[in-house]
């Protein structure tokens, strides 16, 4: 059971990176001043989401790839 905790953990950690200015988007902490819950998957955003940063739209970004950043955001 532990595993497939695990593999879900992994599969919700999916973050998307904006290509203009690189705000990464992590579900996990959502966009809460935008009205975007922790959770929510990026697939689960509105169209007409914008990047809290940048004002880029949702399909200004691309999804990350394992192991393009620190999973801990840093060192």
């Amino acid at each position: 059971m532990s595993v497939s905790g695990q593999t879900r953990a992994k599969a919700a950690t999916t973050r998307w990176v904006c290509t203009p200015c690189g705000f990464i988007y992590d579900p996990e902490e959502g966009d809460p001043d935008s009205g975007i819950d922790p959770g929510t998957p990026f697939e689960d955003i509105p169209d007409d989401w914008m990047c809290p940063i940048c004002g880029a739209t949702k399909a200004d970004f691309r999804e990350l790839e394992p192991g393009e950043f620190p999973e801990d955001g840093g060192p």
